[in-house]
């Protein structure tokens, strides 16, 4: 077999360096356009923060959610991050807000307990549907859906006191890994508009890195929390499976699928995380540790370099891994804490068990049939025909992971498919009994900075850091640590084992203290 990795290494290679002088050559002379400047401190508050002043009455809900109005008015023509709003609805929900809090009816105190983001505005991607506004999950065929009621997180943040602001912009069906589909365009990043935002959740990474949202809500089923968190420098947390509640976004998750598939918080800070967590989790709240107070100097660290040199994976950028000795570096430093290096050598089939496991799910509908609304299934090979001659209404990387699902389900019948699924199941025992119940894993979110827009299409498989993860059905959070000498956000995730999301969360309240955390791409007076 190693011939087979050497071809495809070389096949990797040369493709990643052909596309590399592409793209430069294609984007060198573009101007970065720059965002706006920070004129409006509010915008530069934590949800909590927020929600703290507008209960005191030192900030009204109004005012606020006219500020964050503004600010994606002024970004969004530069960025494509919101695909639909209900502006005037979430002033008509902050007056309500601001009366409730005036008429003095409940006590700052119980408000706190019972509606802790009174008034505070969130966003969350299109595939969550929200009462009245359009739910397409970037499909052609759903442009017109209007959702008739909200998905459960949403329904869930607005009786905490939230108030639906927008939706976002994603991937086709969510499953792909730069956030652009036949309806609204792609979207585009932050701090180098010629780089992608990340998927699916990309045009929510996007808003609240430009602050346009103090918060909002994604969903990951192989890092579409973590890698729009990563590219666009925020924090994202993917909780363990079976937490929160996956009720009423699309694509529906089916079997196996509705372990794999998060929802979790997205923000620019990470003392948001928990708190937001806590609403989310709603009855299964009690399933996880929240309010247990973490000594960090008593848990154990191990951190893994690399996925072992998968031959379809990009090998990760050297400032990444300097990013990631530096943490480890402050632990030792400042806790007197060794981090333990660990390899993982069923990591390099990360690839190969993700689509394992993927194609292992019975009764669901084929990626096919989504794309056609679960009415027959669309014929790719046609499709891609018609791409090519721009006539088709479905993105190329829909159409190739169609031709990718079909070559899969062919491999089912092979010998390799059943050592996949029992490789997930020894990887996943390995770890979990390797962090036990105080322990983290330091692994990286991706292997490079973020790319040029369609360059993902030449590096297909680095979405495996995070999808890995999904599998093993572990809690991950992702912690931004500055920027690259590019000027693009650099970032770890941290790994707990289940159940165990208050250690990952606690290890990136620490990181944020040390590295920063979130690095604005606007000018700030």
């Amino acid at each position: 077999m190693r011939w087979v990795d050497f071809f495809l290494r070389l096949v990797r290679v040369i493709l990643e360096a052909v596309s590399s002088v592409i793209f430069w050559i294609i984007y060198h002379g573009d101007s970065h356009t720059r965002l706006p400047p920070i004129t409006n401190l509010i915008l530069l508050e934590s949800a909590t923060s927020l929600a703290t002043k507008i209960r005191n009455q030192k900030l009204t809900s109004e005012e606020v959610v006219k500020s964050f109005i503004v600010r994606i008015k002024e970004i969004n023509p530069i960025l494509n991050c919101v695909v639909d709003n209900r502006f005037d609805e979430a002033l008509e929900d902050a007056k309500a807000a601001d009366l409730l809090i005036r008429s003095g009816t409940i006590d700052v105190k119980t408000l706190e307990e019972t509606k802790p983001f009174l008034g505070v505005p969130f966003t969350t991607k299109d595939c969550f549907a929200v009462k009245g506004l359009r739910q397409t999950a970037g499909l052609w065929s759903r442009r017109n859906i209007i959702a008739e009621e909200d998905a459960d997180t949403v329904r869930i943040m607005r009786d905490a006191g939230g108030i639906p602001l927008c939706v976002t912009n994603v991937s086709e069906l969510c499953m792909w890994w730069e956030s652009a589909n036949t309806i609204y365009g792609r979207t585009s990043n932050p701090y180098c508009t010629s780089r992608i935002v990340g998927g699916s959740s990309g045009g929510e990474g996007c808003i609240q890195s430009a602050c346009g949202s103090p918060f909002g809500i994604g969903s990951d089923v192989g890092g579409s929390i973590r890698m729009p968190a990563f590219f666009n420098g925020i924090f994202g947390h993917k909780p363990t499976y079976g937490i929160v509640s996956n009720i009423g976004q699309e694509p529906i998750a089916t079997g196996e699928t509705m372990d794999f598939l998060v929802t979790g918080p997205m923000c620019k800070y990470v003392r948001d995380l928990t708190p937001m967590l806590k609403i989310l989790a709603a009855s299964n709240v009690h399933m996880l540790k929240l309010d247990q107070k973490v000594d960090i100097q008593n848990l154990r660290y191990f951190y893994i370099e690399d996925d072992g040199g998968s031959p379809l994976v990009t090998p990760v950028h050297s400032e990444l891994r300097a990013a990631q000795h530096k943490i480890i570096t402050h632990f030792e430093k400042a806790y007197g804490i060794k981090a333990k290096k660990i390899t993982l050598r069923k990591l390099k089939a990360a690839v190969a068990i993700y689509f394992a496991k993927l194609g292992n799910v019975e009764e669901a509908p084929t990626f096919c049939q989504e794309l056609a609304l679960k009415q027959g299934e669309i014929n790719v090979w046609l499709e891609l025909v018609k791409w090519c001659m721009r006539l088709s209404k479905h993105t190329l990387p829909g159409l190739l992971l169609g031709v990718l699902e079909k070559l899969n389900n062919y491999s089912k019948n092979s010998g390799d498919f059943p050592k996949l699924l029992t490789m997930c199941a020894d990887l996943r025992s390995e770890i979990k009994e390797l962090l036990g119940e105080d322990g983290v894993l330091l692994f990286p979110s991706h292997p490079t900075t973020a790319p040029y827009h369609s360059q993902p299409l030449f590096r297909a498989f680095n979405f495996t850091y995070t999808a890995i993860i999904n599998v093993l059905l572990f809690p991950s959070t992702q912690c931004p640590l500055g920027l690259a000498s590019n000027g693009l956000p650099l970032g770890i995730q941290v790994v707990a084992n289940h159940y165990q999301d208050h250690l990952s969360l606690a290890v990136a309240a620490e990181l944020e203290k040390a590295f920063g955390g979130w690095v604005c791409p606007s000018e700030v007076p």
